[in-house]
C-alpha cells in the first residue's frame, strides 16, 4: 500500500539524490533534438536562499523540467558569482573578529589566499539550498566567475576591447564607498530618505557690488524688493563648498539676471567664482541658486563639464579632507580643515561661516542620502581615475536586437525600461579598488605608460618593443567590476573562447529569468557583450518576474520583521508546496503577496492528490496497458469525459508555460486535479467500480490509472517531488516504470481523444449537482435534508441524462426524488440549466421567515463595512498617506464585500418571492 501520508522531509533528499546520481539533470547532447538552455543568474558565493531566489529558480525549474519532458536537449547552466565586495567584506569581518591582523597588514597575496580558503570551506552554501528547492541544474557543469576558464575569458575580453578602443582609462565622478575605499556601482547604492538639513549661506558679491533682488508671485506682483550684496545658496553638504567652482542659476530666473557673469567670493576659501546660467537649477527650489562642486556631486559634475569649470577633489579614500591646488598651484581651502573627517569638517565649516555672519538659516528637511548597501556608510561622489567601457557604442546593436525582436522582454513593458536606460547610457566604470576579483590585465611603465595583455609576458613584450629591454612594469592594483565577468556568463560558462560542443549547441540560450532591478546591470551587459563577442544575442526571451512581498503587500525587510525564510517553509510544508505557491501566484506584472496560509493550502492540494492515488490503488485503478488501452475507443461517457478533460488540461498547462503565464498553468492543473479528477471523476465512477458490469469496471480502472499517470506528468514541473514519489510508488502496483517521471514524455495526444458530446453530458450533470448544492448553501438548507427536484421543459436529451444519472444526482445533490413536469410547483426555488428549469421545493426544509431575517442582518453588516471602506478610499488624505499595500488591501476588501452582498441579496430576493 502507498503510505497514508507523504513525508517531504524523508522523500525529497532521497529522490533528489537519485535524480542526480542517474544523470537526469544532464543534457542529452542529442544533436537531432531541439536545444533549450537557461543560464542561472549566478547567486553571490556569500549568499543564502531568500524568497526572491526561490521564485526565480522555481520558475526556471518549471521551464527546464517541462522542456526536458518535451524531448528537448536541455541545459540549465548553474554557477556562482565571486561577489567582490560582499566576499571581501565577509573575510575582513572574520579577520576583525580574530583581532590579530587586517587585510593590509596581510598584504595582497596572503589575503586573496585567505578568501579562497573561505570560499572552499564556507562559500556556495546557496547551491545546496537550491537543491533543496528541487532545482534540476546540471551541477556537473557548475561554474564560478573566478575559475580558470572564466578568468581566461575575462582577460581575453578586456584585452580585445582595449585594443578596439572600447576600454579606456579616464578621470570621472564615481560612487565612492569610504568603508571599502572603492568605487561601487549604482546597484550597490541604497538611496534613503533621512532627517537632514538645508544650510542657507550668503555668497558675497565681489568688490562689494550690489543689485536689486526682486521676487514676484504667480500673478507677477512684486512681493519682495531689496538691495543685496550677496547671492543665497542652500546645501545639504556644507563641507563640499570649499571646492565650489561656480554658482549656477536658471537662465529664465529674472531675480538674478543683473548679476549673471559677476563674481562672488567663496566664504572661508576666499576664492572668486563666477555666477553662471544652466538648465540644472530649479527656480522653484530653495533660492533657485545652486553651488557647483564638480568633484563631489553628479549633477554638478555635468554642469562643470558643460561650462569647463575647475573641479577640486576635497577628500581622500576614507573621506578625510585633503588639500587641492587651483590652476596656479595655490591651495583651494584653509589648511585647518585638512585631515578632518568629512562630517567633522561639516560642523567646522558651519560654525566658521556662522562666525563671519554668512549663515542665513538652517532648514530641517528630509533629504535623500546614498548609503553603501553592504558597508552602511554614506557614499561620496568622488573624482577618481578609473577604467571605463564605451557602453554607448556597445549599446547600439543591443538596442537594435530588442527593437527587431531578436530578443523580447516578457512582460513587454520592461523593454521600455531597457530602452530608456540603454539610449541614455553613460560610460561603464569597470574598475574596483578591491583585492578579491579579476585583477585588471594592465601594466604600467616608469612614466605611466599602459601595456595591456592577457599575461604579464604579453604586456612585457609590448613594453620592451616600445621602451627597450629590461623595462620594469607594475600591474594595476584594481580588480574588475563583478558585473564585467557575469556579463560574459551565457558564453563563458560554455567554454568560450574555446570552441566547445556546449557553445555550439546551446548559444544563444532560450530564456533568461530574472528580476527587473538588474535589467541595467546584468541583462543589458550580457546583451552588449554577447552580441559583440558572439555575433548574436545571448538569449531569445527575457522573462522578468515580479517581487515577492508579505501578505499585506509590503516589501520584505529585516527591519520590518516580515521576512519569510523559504527554507523554513520547505521544512514545514515541503518544497512542492512552496514551489506551487510561487508558481500559482506568478502572474505577469503583478507582485506576489505571500503568506504561510497560502503555502499550507497548496500543501493540502498535494495531500488531496496523494489520497486520490491511494483511492485508485485501493480500487485497483493503477494499471493500464499502453499497447492495449485506447483512450479514443472508450465506451463509458464518464471515461471519455475524463480523457477529454485530461487532454485539454495538458494543452492548457503547456500553452501557459510556453507563454510564461505560470499562474495560469498552475491554476489549470489545480482546477483539473482538485475539482475535476478528485472531487468529481473519482466520485462519479464509484457506481461503476462497485457495479456488476465487469467490462465497464475494467475500462474505468484503466482509465483512472491512465488519467492519474497523465496528472503526475503535467503537475511534475511544478511539484516534482510528490509526483515522482507517486510515479515510483504506483509502479509497485501498476505499470513497469523504466524511467524517472522527470524524463518521461509530456502528455501530447491527438484531437481524437477529445469527445465533446461526452464532455457536454457529464458537464451538465456536474453543473446540475453544483448549482443545487449552491442553492442549498445560500439558503441554509440543513445538510441532512433531502428535497424534491422538479425539471420543467426538458428535451429528450436532458430526459435521457436524468434517467442515466438519476441515482448519482439524487445521492450527490441530496435530492429526495427527481420529477419531470410541465409546470413549476408552488413555493419552489428555481434556476435555469440549458433549456430546462430546475425547481427545488424547500417547504418544510427551512424556516423562510427566519432565513430572510438572517440574510437581512448579514446584508446590513456588509452595508456598514462597504460604506466605511468606500469613505476611506474616497478620502484624499488617506490615499496620500497610506502605504500602497494598505490601499490595495482596502480596495480588495471593498470588492469582496460587494460581491458577497450581491450574492446574499439574490438569496434574500429568492426567499421573499416564495
Amino acid at each position: 500500500m502507498i503510505d497514508p501520508h507523504f513525508s517531504p522531509n524523508d522523500a525529497e533528499p532521497r529522490i533528489y539524490k537519485t535524480w542526480e546520481e542517474d544523470g537526469c539533470f544532464k543534457p542529452s547532447m542529442d544533436t537531432s533534438a531541439e536545444a533549450y538552455a537557461i543560464v542561472i543568474p549566478p547567486p553571490n558565493v556569500t549568499g543564502v536562499l531568500h524568497m526572491g531566489h526561490a521564485l526565480n529558480n522555481t520558475l526556471q525549474d518549471v521551464l527546464c523540467r517541462y522542456q526536458r519532458m518535451r524531448g528537448k536537449n536541455v541545459l540549465w547552466q548553474p554557477g556562482t558569482d565571486h561577489a567582490g565586495i560582499a566576499t571581501q567584506m565577509v573575510v575582513e569581518r572574520q579577520l576583525a573578529e580574530e583581532g590579530n591582523q587586517d587585510r593590509r597588514s596581510m598584504e595582497r597575496d596572503a589575503f586573496v589566499e585567505r578568501v579562497w580558503q573561505w570560499k572552499e570551506q564556507s562559500g556556495g552554501q546557496i547551491i545546496n539550498q537550491l537543491k533543496r528547492l528541487g532545482a534540476s541544474c546540471d551541477w556537473s557543469r557548475e561554474r564560478f566567475t573566478l575559475d580558470e576558464g572564466l578568468s581566461k575569458a575575462v582577460r581575453k575580453v578586456f584585452v580585445q576591447m582595449y585594443n578596439e578602443g572600447l576600454i579606456y582609462r579616464d578621470k570621472r565622478l564615481v560612487n565612492w564607498d569610504p568603508q571599502f575605499q572603492s568605487a561601487i556601482s549604482d546597484l550597490e547604492v541604497d538611496n534613503r530618505e533621512v532627517d537632514g538639513h538645508f544650510w542657507h549661506f550668503k555668497y558675497p558679491l565681489a568688490d562689494g557690488e550690489t543689485y536689486t533682488y526682486v521676487e514676484k508671485d504667480e500673478d507677477g506682483n512684486v512681493v519682495l524688493e531689496e538691495e543685496r550684496d550677496y547671492i543665497s545658496i542652500a546645501t545639504t553638504r556644507p563641507e563640499t563648498m570649499l571646492g565650489d567652482g561656480a554658482v549656477a542659476v536658471h537662465p529664465d530666473d529674472e531675480r538674478y539676471a543683473p548679476i549673471v557673469g559677476k563674481m562672488v567670493r567663496l566664504p572661508l576659501a576666499d576664492r572668486l567664482i563666477p555666477i553662471i546660467t544652466d538648465e540644472h537649477p530649479d527656480p522653484a527650489k530653495g533660492s533657485g541658486a545652486v553651488k557647483i562642486t564638480g568633484a563631489h556631486d553628479f549633477d554638478d559634475y555635468g554642469v562643470a563639464k558643460r561650462h569647463d569649470l575647475p573641479m577640486y577633489p576635497l577628500m581622500d579614500e576614507q573621506a578625510r579632507m585633503i588639500q587641492s591646488p587651483d590652476k596656479d598651484g595655490q591651495p583651494v581651502m584653509p589648511e585647518k580643515y585638512v585631515g578632518m573627517d568629512r562630517f567633522e569638517a561639516r560642523k567646522a565649516v558651519i560654525a566658521d561661516i556662522d562666525a563671519i555672519g554668512l549663515l542665513l538659516e538652517v532648514e530641517d528637511k528630509k533629504v535623500a542620502q546614498p548609503f553603501g548597501d553592504r558597508s552602511g556608510v554614506v557614499i561620496e561622489p568622488m573624482l577618481t581615475d578609473q577604467w571605463y567601457v564605451d557602453a554607448k557604442t556597445l549599446a547600439k546593436p543591443a538596442i537594435e536586437a530588442v527593437e527587431s525582436g531578436k530578443t523580447r522582454f516578457v512582460p513587454e513593458n520592461w523593454a521600455k525600461t531597457y530602452f530608456e536606460w540603454m539610449r541614455n547610457i553613460e560610460p561603464w566604470c569597470i574598475s574596483r579598488q578591491l583585492w578579491w576579483g579579476h585583477r585588471i590585465p594592465a601594466w604600467y611603465g616608469p612614466d605611466g605608460e599602459i601595456f595591456v595583455g592577457e599575461t604579464e609576458e604579453e604586456a612585457k613584450a609590448l613594453a620592451e618593443e616600445q621602451l627597450g629591454a629590461g623595462v620594469a612594469l607594475m600591474q594595476d592594483e584594481d580588480v574588475l567590476d563583478t558585473w564585467f565577468s557575469s556579463g560574459l556568463w551565457p558564453f563563458s560558462t560554455m567554454g568560450w573562447p574555446d570552441e566547445t560542443p556546449e557553445l555550439k549547441a546551446f548559444y544563444p540560450t532560450a530564456t533568461l529569468v530574472t528580476a527587473f532591478d538588474i535589467i541595467f546591470f546584468w541583462v543589458a551587459r550580457m546583451m552588449m557583450q554577447g552580441i559583440h563577442f558572439m555575433g548574436e544575442v545571448p538569449f531569445k526571451d527575457v522573462y522578468i518576474h515580479a517581487l515577492v512581498r508579505d501578505e499585506t503587500g509590503a516589501k520584505m525587510s529585516k527591519s520590518k520583521g516580515n521576512v519569510i525564510d523559504p527554507l523554513e517553509l520547505v521544512d514545514t510544508y515541503g518544497a512542492d508546496a512552496l514551489r506551487f505557491t510561487l508558481t500559482a501566484m506568478a502572474a505577469q506584472g503583478r507582485d506576489i503577496k505571500l503568506s504561510k496560509s497560502r503555502v499550507e493550502g497548496y500543501r493540502n492540494f498535494g495531500t488531496k492528490l496523494w489520497n486520490a492515488a491511494r483511492f485508485c490503488q485501493m480500487n485497483e485503478c493503477t494499471l493500464w496497458e499502453p499497447g492495449a488501452f485506447d483512450p479514443a475507443g472508450l465506451k463509458q461517457p464518464l471515461n471519455r469525459w475524463i480523457v477529454s478533460e485530461t487532454v485539454k488540461t495538458s494543452r492548457a498547462v503547456a500553452s501557459a508555460i510556453e507563454e510564461y503565464r505560470f499562474n495560469e498553468a498552475a491554476d489549470a492543473a489545480y482546477r483539473f486535479i482538485w475539482n475535476v479528477f478528485c472531487d468529481w471523476y473519482l466520485e462519479l465512477i464509484k457506481p461503476l467500480l462497485n457495479g456488476e458490469d465487469e467490462a465497464a469496471k475494467g475500462e474505468t480502472r484503466q482509465t483512472a490509472a491512465w488519467a492519474l499517470d497523465e496528472i503526475l506528468k503535467l503537475l511534475h514541473p511544478m511539484m516534482p517531488f510528490l509526483t515522482e514519489e507517486l510515479w515510483q510508488r504506483l509502479a509497485e502496483f501498476g505499470p513497469d516504470r523504466t524511467t524517472h517521471l522527470m524524463v518521461s514524455d509530456w502528455p501530447d495526444y491527438p484531437d481524437a481523444f477529445i469527445d465533446e458530446a461526452a464532455s457536454a453530458e457529464v458537464d451538465w450533470v456536474v453543473s446540475l449537482i453544483t448549482e443545487t448544492r449552491s442553492v442549498r448553501s445560500d439558503l441554509n438548507v440543513p445538510a441532512g435534508a433531502k428535497i424534491p427536484m422538479s425539471v420543467i421543459g426538458a428535451d429528450a436529451e436532458t430526459g435521457r441524462r436524468i434517467d442515466t444519472y438519476r441515482p448519482l444526482i439524487e445521492r450527490l445533490a441530496r435530492v429526495e426524488r427527481i420529477y419531470q413536469e410541465d409546470t413549476l410547483p408552488e413555493g419552489a426555488v428555481q434556476f435555469v440549466l440549458g433549456e430546462a428549469t430546475i425547481a427545488l421545493s424547500l417547504a418544510g426544509s427551512i424556516d423562510i421567515g427566519a432565513e430572510i431575517a438572517r440574510l437581512t442582518k448579514e446584508i446590513g453588516k456588509l452595508d456598514k463595512d462597504i460604506e466605511k471602506t468606500a469613505k476611506k478610499l474616497d478620502n484624499p488624505q488617506f490615499l496620500a498617506k497610506a502605504p500602497e499595500e494598505v490601499i490595495a488591501e482596502q480596495k480588495e476588501r471593498l470588492d469582496e464585500a460587494r460581491v458577497t452582498r450581491a450574492k446574499l441579496t439574490g438569496a434574500k430576493d429568492t426567499l421573499e418571492a416564495l
